[in-house]
């Protein structure tokens, strides 16, 4: 009798989180939370938007609930796809903030009102067509919009916005604006506070719908203080459905057209960024072609929303975050959460009520928001190498321009009429010269780089680097790390450096990636702290420089045979002295305290912690050349 092995039944491979689809009842709930988080964000740019260009209550109710439900439409899309369109990732589609000071521009130079709202509409299409045709080839152009210009652009756009949440602050544009009252100002710093304070005392969910909690709270008390009305609401059907063109024929104005496809190639980069953070998040690799299908999804939507009576879509970078925090990954749930934002979008009442927050209550909340996104800039600026004294005049001119033209927004008067678009945005007139400085600066001729090390008039600059020999490139950083030059040849075999941060991480890369004997020979090379041969020079210069900033080569013979006695017993425990970045101490005693509690270390552990504090001190000497080098720009990037 002869027996077979039975093969075993072919198993399909298991799906990817992202792709699994959830049960019906954790879809809804799931689905809803991304609605809630949301939810703020969503409603907030119509209501600024009707408010700036003067459009009356039902004019809002309508864009309200066109915007909810192009936003449901748009996520569906980005989140389930088809053909080559959306991302497949669960990614949240909203109306891009970034839209909102240049489509007030483009509104109020239409004559304001019905008027204003057809020109932001054709400005709207022809962008969001331009960016379904470029998407595939936006990742050849991403090279212009590096950290500095998206960095400056983030931060125009929270600093350009926060003008419009002050007037909302205090009464909203129009008869309703009273700056002087006490009123006003207690619904707008009370639902400021109350967002702080939610943020402050709650973690987890409820802090991402701390926006949302000040709005709610905020408009019911100034409802129950008869200062928040919901006439509109009784007057509004329970189901309408918002129809292509209900404002009448888009125009097409080329002005609005250049300055709406610059904020989707603006907002084309947030969305690149998204699509990487969600594959992070979620562990799906991200390729060129996700990010195509990422950007046709925005251009698409675009569109959508100009037809259907709304706006300009990019991920929300908030839903990302929450993703990150619930850590479901389902695209399944972005797509119910879309569903259930186009039955809200079908509900004409839900954009009654909320039309009838106060104009106080939503400033206090947009203070919050808009400052948040320049927060953003701020942390996409602190990437830029500002060493390099040409990001100095891109940041600043681009800044200082923005907010000229946002301080002052009649200038846009001087200039002539198809200019006007851009001269009174500050958004639009500082993006673009970001981008150009950064192409005129950084992309047309050759640059030198900045200066990494030498004197003033005398420097070295990072192009001689990258051009250096061994020996050369030793002889210049050699005084980083003490002793052994092997470090510094590692660093050398990392070459071209891109900037100074680029040349700041080799050192550090050279210094982690040594062998273990290496690392040994590199701490053993390091003076005894308050030694006399440091004070005496015969140590080096970058020694003496470091220890005389805390005062140890001048001390009092009490602290100095106390520090003598504290580094001689280190040296006799693990073998090797007690290296300590002393730019990092605040005090004599601190440097003792700590020195001391080291003692109790293993010899791994120190052996590892002197690894750090050698870290520490080749920065501090890194920025000593470049100190040295260019005095003025360092002055301008150092706090004091």
């Amino acid at each position: 009798m002869s027996s077979t092995l039975a093969t075993p039944p072919h198993r399909a491979a298991p799906r990817h989180p992202v792709d699994q689809v959830l049960p019906p009842g954790r879809l809804a709930i799931y689905g809803f939370q991304h609605v809630l988080a949301f939810y703020a964000g969503a409603v907030i740019v119509p209501i600024l938007l009707a408010n700036s260009i003067g459009l009356d209550a039902q004019q809002l109710i309508h864009l309200i609930n066109a915007d909810l439900f192009t936003c449901g439409i748009a996520s569906i899309i980005q989140s389930i796809g088809f053909w080559k369109v959306g991302v497949r990732l669960p990614l949240l589609q909203g109306v891009t903030f970034t839209a909102v000071s240049p489509m007030i521009a483009i509104g109020l130079s239409a004559g304001g009102g019905t008027d204003g709202l057809l020109a932001i509409y054709g400005a709207v299409i022809v962008a969001g067509l331009v960016t379904f045709l470029v998407a595939p080839f936006f990742s050849r152009l991403i090279r212009f919009f590096p950290p500095v210009v998206t960095g400056s652009v983030i931060t125009i756009i929270g600093i350009a916005l926060l003008p419009v949440a002050a007037a909302d602050a205090v009464g909203g544009a129009g008869p309703t604006l009273d700056p002087a009252s006490g009123r006003n100002l207690a619904y707008a710093m009370g639902t400021l506070a109350l967002i702080v304070i939610v943020q402050r005392v709650f973690r987890g969910f409820m802090a991402t719908v701390a926006v949302l909690v000040g709005l709610v709270v905020g408009t019911l008390v100034a409802w129950a203080l008869g200062d928040a009305h919901f006439d509109q609401v009784g007057g509004s059907a329970w189901v309408g459905v918002t129809t292509p063109f209900a404002f009448g024929w888009p125009k097409f104005g080329v002005a609005a057209i250049i300055s709406m496809v610059v904020v989707m190639l603006i907002t084309a980069v947030e969305t690149t960024g998204d699509v990487f953070a969600t594959g992070e998040i979620v562990q799906k690799r991200i390729t060129q072609d996700d990010i195509g299908r990422a950007l046709r999804a925005d251009g698409l939507a675009t569109v959508i929303g100009g037809v259907f009576n709304s706006f300009p879509y990019t991920c929300f970078a908030e839903n990302v975050g929450l993703v990150r925090l619930t850590r479901v990954k389902s695209r399944y749930v972005v797509a119910t959460a879309g569903a259930i934002m186009i039955l809200i979008g079908l509900i004409p009442k839900a954009g009654a009520i909320v039309q009838g927050v106060p104009h106080p209550v939503l400033g206090g909340a947009a203070l919050a928001m808009f400052a948040t996104v320049a927060v953003v800039g701020f942390q996409t600026l602190s990437k830029v190498d500002f060493h390099d004294h040409r990001n100095v005049v891109i940041v600043s001119t681009a800044v200082g321009l923005a907010v000229f033209v946002t301080v002052q927004p009649d200038v846009s008067k001087a200039v002539p009429g198809w200019a006007q678009i851009i001269f009174g945005s500050g958004i639009t007139l500082g993006s673009i010269t970001a981008i150009v400085l950064n192409i005129v600066f950084h992309h047309l001729g050759s640059g030198r780089g900045p200066a990494v090390a030498g004197r003033p008039g005398d420097s070295v600059r990072l192009d001689e680097v990258n051009r250096m020999e061994k020996d050369e490139f030793v002889h210049t950083f050699g005084a980083i790390y003490q002793g052994p030059s092997s470090f510094i040849e590692n660093a050398w075999e990392r070459r071209p450096f891109s900037d100074t941060n680029d040349l700041r991480r080799a050192f550090q890369q050279a210094l982690f990636s040594s062998s273990t004997e290496e690392e040994s020979q590199l701490i053993a090379a390091y003076p005894d702290l308050g030694s006399d041969a440091v004070a005496a020079g015969t140590t080096g210069l970058a020694s003496q420089t470091e220890q005389a900033s805390l005062g140890l080569t001048h001390l009092r013979d009490a602290e100095h045979d106390e520090l003598g006695e504290l580094t001689t017993t280190y040296r006799d425990r693990f073998g090797f002295p007690l290296v300590l970045s002393v730019r990092d101490r605040a005090s004599f005693d601190q440097v003792v305290t700590e020195g001391r509690d080291r003692l109790e270390n293993s010899p791994a552990q120190e052996h590892a912690t002197a690894l750090v504090e050698i870290s520490r001190i080749a920065g501090h000497r890194f920025d000593d050349l470049l100190a040295g080098a260019d005095p003025i720009g360092t002055a301008r990037t150092r706090g004091y």
